[in-house]
Parts: structure tokens; sequence; C-alpha cells
């Protein structure tokens, strides 16, 4: 990896992403991009996994300790990863962990009270909405309009609460492996946007 190459943080949501979903293509074809191995993909726990994120950020972490150079990191979250992006924000980062952050993809957030919610995961709700915990760090939301686990009310809501841009990309369910999005050259653009709007 080269000094301009983009490090990014890859945060799947409940049951981790396969083989055919965009972040893992993105891993596979970047070698910048790492993903946060969560404690317990079948059982989240909001607390354990915004912990693990705080550990992969951490420059104390012998096994993350390239996290700790130049150039600032992109997080590039799906699902249940977005919630844990801004529960971490809000109640589990350091100042330093914050500081490393150029900026974060959240795609399809799931509203903890939709029927879809998965029962095994904990302490997610409720989403930090209110007051405005606006994130600090360059941030785009990406909503699909049939997205089962969340409405594009609910998704536009957190993107004003966040401070982020709020992207609707059509009828695309979860925007996963079933969405036939392939390597998702758009949704990479956007990351990469903001490492651009950053200067990096």
């Amino acid at each position: 990896m080269t000094m301009n190459d983009p490090t990014v943080l890859v945060l799947p949501g409940y049951m981790n992403s396969g083989p055919g979903h965009w972040q893992t293509r993105w891993e596979a074809a970047h070698a910048g991009f790492a993903r946060v191995s969560m404690p317990d993909w079948m059982h989240p726990d909001c607390d354990a996994w915004c912990r693990t994120l705080e550990a992969a950020l951490s420059a104390g972490s012998a096994a993350n300790a390239d996290l700790a150079g130049e150039g600032g990191v992109l997080l590039a979250a799906h699902s249940l990863g977005c919630l844990t992006i801004a529960h971490w924000a809000g109640r589990h980062a350091s100042a330093a962990t914050l500081a490393k952050v150029a900026g974060a993809l959240l795609v399809a957030v799931p509203d903890p009270h939709g029927p879809a919610f998965p029962r095994d995961a904990h302490g997610f709700d409720p989403v930090p909405l209110e007051p405005a915990p606006v994130l600090p760090f360059a941030s785009i939301v990406v909503a699909s309009r049939d997205d089962p686990y969340g409405g594009l009310a609910f998704s536009e809501r957190c993107a004003q609460a966040w401070g982020s841009r709020w992207i609707e990309i059509g009828a695309r369910g979860h925007i996963n492996a079933e969405s036939g999005l392939g390597d998702w050259q758009q949704g990479f653009d956007w990351l990469m946007s903001m490492r651009r709007q950053q200067g990096l």
C-alpha cells in the first residue's frame, strides 16, 4: 500500500457480508480495505461492536498499527454497521480515534423498530437522533426505496440528525448481495469523494 492508498475499515451488519456483497468485493479488490471482525455476527451486541470498532481504530492496537498513519481512515458500513458507527461516535469513541476518521459511508441503515429487525441484535435502540448528534466527520447515508429493514423517512431522519448527505438509489432492497450491484462503483465513488473532500 502506498501513501496515496486509502485506509478503509469495512463494517458489515448482522451475519456478516458474504462473497457476493459489495463490501467483500471491495476488500478483495483494494489492498487498503480491512474488515472489522466483530465478536459475534449472529448475536450482535451494540456495546461489544462499538468497543471492537474503537479498538480497531486505536493507535495502541498492534494489529491495526497502520491505522495510526497519516491520511485518515474511511469507514464503509452496511446495515447494523451503520448503527454501530453512530453509537460508537456518541458513546465509545475517544478524541484520538474520532480524529482519525475522514468519512463514513452508511448504507441501508436499519430501523430497530421495524418488523424485520433481527431479534438477536441487542442495544442498538434507541438510535442516536435527539438531540441531533452530528457526526464529527463527513458522512453519506445511502437508502433504498424498498429496503425491508428501514424506510426512507427513517433513513432521511438519521441523515439529518447525523449531518450526513442523504442519497436514495431507487428500489434496491437492502443494498446487499441480492441487490445485483456487483462491485457497486457508484458507492465506491461516494466513499472516495469524502477522502477528496478532506484533501487526502
